[in-house]
Order: C-alpha cells, then sequence, then structure tokens
C-alpha cells in the first residue's frame, strides 16, 4: 500500500508543475501582447503631401466676343419678266458676274413688235387728222372775221382740232407702252453682281410672275449675327450713365470673320446697323456688318463666327483653369500660404481666356495656386510645393 501512496503524491507534484509552466507561459503571453499593443499605439509621422502651385498673375485682359453669323448679299435680286412670251435665248453663263442692264434672257418679240407696229399706225393717223383740223381752223380764223364762215363752224373745227391733239396724245402712249413691252422682252439685271443658275429653260412659257434667276452683289458682302440683350446694352449705352463713347462703342468694333474649317477671313468688318427688335423667344437682337470681299470670295448663305475685342479687363487676376474646382455650384482655388499649409477659398470666376481663367474675387496677385494634387488637399493641410515647369499662359 506505501508504493502506491508515493504514486498519488508524484502525481500531484507533476501536476503542480504544469499549472506554474503554464502560468508562466500566460504571464510571457501577455507581455508580448501589451508589447505588440504599444507599437501599433506609436504614431508614426507621415511626410507631407506634394502639389505643383503656380502664381495667379495680374494682366491686362481683352474681353472678346464670339457670335455665329451667317452671309448674304448686299442686294439680291430676283430676276422676273415683265411680259409673257416663250423663253427664246439665254445670254449669260451662270455664275458669271454681270453688269447693270446686261441682258440675261431673250423672249421671242415677234408678238410685241406688231403691236408696236399697229400703235405707230394708229399714232400716224391720228397726227394726220391734227394736221387736217390745224389747216381748217387757221384758214377759217380770218375768215370768220369776215363774217364768211359762220363763228359756230369755227367753234366746231376748234373743238376738233382739240380731241385730234388728244388723240395724237393717246396714240403717243399707246406707242410708248408698246416699245416698253418690246424692250422688257430683252430681261436685264438691274444691278452687278453674281448671276445664279437659271429657273427655267429655254423654250418655257414665262410670265411675270415666274422668277429666271437671282443675282447678288456681294462686295461688300453683309454678315448677320445675334448678339444678347446685354451685350446691345453694353454696346449702345441704356440708362443715365450711357456715355457718347457707347454710342460709338459698335459702330467702332473691329470684326474679325472665322469661316468653315477654322479659315480666318483676311479682310475686317464694321457694324452697318442693327435690327429693329429684340427676339422675344431667343432675347437677341440681330447685328448686320459689311466685310470687303475682293474677287467674290464670300457667298450667300455661308456661315461662319465673328469674333470681336469688345472691352479690356483692366488688372484682372488670372489662374490656370485646372486650379479651379466646382462643387455645388460654388468654384474653389486652393491656395498655400507663406507656411506651405492650405487655404481652401470659394472665388468669383469671370471671362475664360485661353487656358486661363479670371478670378474676380477670392485670390490675390502672386499668390500660390495648386494646379496639380488640387483633389487631395483639406483646409489647414501642410503641404510639399513646387512649382509647375509649364508655363501659366496658353491653351491647354
Amino acid at each position: 500500500m506505501i508504493p502506491c501512496k508515493l504514486s498519488a503524491a508524484k502525481r500531484n507534484g507533476a501536476f503542480s508543475a504544469t499549472r506554474a509552466l503554464q502560468a508562466g507561459l500566460a504571464g510571457v503571453a501577455l507581455l508580448l501582447s501589451l508589447s505588440g499593443c504599444k507599437q501599433k499605439q506609436a504614431p508614426i509621422a507621415m511626410p507631407p503631401l506634394s502639389v505643383q502651385v503656380t502664381p495667379a498673375i495680374e494682366k491686362d485682359v481683352p474681353v472678346k466676343g464670339d457670335w455665329v453669323a451667317s452671309l448674304d448679299g448686299d442686294v439680291n435680286a430676283q430676276i422676273q419678266p415683265q411680259v409673257s412670251g416663250y423663253l427664246v435665248k439665254q445670254l449669260y453663263r451662270e455664275g458669271s458676274y454681270v453688269h447693270k442692264g446686261q441682258v440675261l434672257f431673250q423672249i421671242d418679240p415677234q408678238t410685241f413688235q406688231a403691236v408696236l407696229n399697229q400703235a405707230q399706225a394708229q399714232l400716224g393717223q391720228a397726227q394726220a387728222h391734227l394736221a387736217l383740223t390745224n389747216i381748217n381752223v387757221k384758214r377759217d380764223t380770218p375768215l370768220t372775221q369776215q363774217h364768211a364762215v359762220s363763228q359756230s363752224a369755227l367753234d366746231t373745227e376748234l373743238a376738233d382740232q382739240r380731241q385730234s391733239l388728244a388723240a395724237v396724245k393717246a396714240a403717243e402712249a399707246t406707242v410708248a407702252q408698246a416699245q416698253i413691252n418690246l424692250n422688257f422682252t430683252h430681261v436685264r439685271s438691274l444691278t452687278d453682281g453674281i448671276a445664279g443658275i437659271a429657273m427655267t429653260q429655254v423654250g418655257n412659257l414665262v410670265s411675270p410672275g415666274t422668277v429666271l434667276t437671282s443675282v447678288s452683289k456681294v462686295d461688300p458682302i453683309k454678315v448677320y449675327f445675334p448678339i444678347s440683350e446685354q451685350e446691345y446694352m453694353h454696346f449702345y449705352g441704356v440708362g443715365a450713365k450711357a456715355s457718347s463713347a457707347h454710342a460709338t462703342l459698335a459702330k467702332n468694333l473691329s470684326l474679325q470673320l472665322e469661316l468653315a474649317g477654322g479659315t480666318i477671313y483676311p479682310h475686317l468688318g464694321k457694324v452697318f446697323f442693327v435690327d429693329r427688335q429684340v427676339d422675344s423667344q431667343t432675347g437677341t437682337i440681330r447685328m448686320v456688318a459689311t466685310f470687303p470681299n475682293p474677287g467674290n470670295l464670300l457667298r450667300p448663305g455661308q456661315f461662319g463666327r465673328v469674333h470681336a475685342v469688345t472691352a479690356v479687363n483692366r488688372s484682372a487676376i488670372l489662374v490656370p483653369q485646372r486650379a479651379v474646382n466646382e462643387m455645388q455650384g460654388t468654384y474653389r482655388v486652393a491656395v498655400v500660404g507663406l507656411d506651405n499649409r492650405v487655404s481652401l477659398r470659394t472665388v468669383k470666376t469671370g471671362e475664360r481666356v485661353g487656358s486661363l481663367w479670371i478670378i474676380e474675387s477670392g485670390v490675390h496677385a502672386g499668390e500660390r495656386v495648386i494646379t496639380e494634387g488640387n483633389a487631395k488637399v483639406v483646409d489647414g493641410m501642410p503641404v510639399n510645393p513646387t512649382v509647375a515647369t509649364a508655363p501659366a499662359e496658353g491653351n491647354e
């Protein structure tokens, strides 16, 4: 029985040693755990965010207007006959330059020549009868004074003379009208200009309502472009602040014409007149300008754009467009102060000038604005600024 008791004591000692070992391992694990927590809680210093900045510049900026334009002839004449008849000749080359009075078409003149001949014959008869009455009156006037011819007979001859004179005048008017109609068989251009495509062919029966062709005078050429009501008020001056300078601003504008494909027309234009009313649907009023057109290069129906310097913005503050961020309808610019900390500012923007944007308020000349990295910064954040190498001006 004694060996059994010793065996139990040994077992109890082994159990106690095991528990002591477990407690020691648990303590070591706790120390390691506490040491790990301390390492995680220790802050790690991050370097400031690197950003690119450029200084806001101050300069005089011309304010330019830009409008869509359409071209039309200075004079656009529809060529229509004034008499009816068959078209027998076309006497011009389509698309060529024609002169005022040049014959473009010929209408068959035979009928009108016959009418003229008849009118001339009737005029001859009336003139012959008038000559006879003149002879009678001249012969019988002294005889009446001698009581050789009665006064009533002379009165009848005088009345016949007046009727014959009236008949001669009426016949002369008929001859003149017949001559005019005969002349109208030669359809002429009433202006210098470019003659268009013939709208009817030789052999067709034409009348005064038939359009034969059109002739456009294109030197100078008219250019139509709409401007806003606000621009119109600026050009011409409205209210008590209007000055004499406003009254002549529109007339003194030097207009530049940009054609299809971006081609700049080499000649400058001037405002000719302004339309009588503002379009209630678009809020615009139409301006009409004239451009010299030597060589008739420009043609009616073309489209283009009209550019003009309308004002000068003195001492404007400009920053690159990429420095401006839009957030919920407002514009913000990130400015880096002397302490290299960010200041987010709400700004009022103006016109765009190439790749730059006019800032009307919120930024001063010389202040550094962030152009790269501005989407990652917050107000008061320290940054590491570097000056952008790209020029601040020009098109992006």
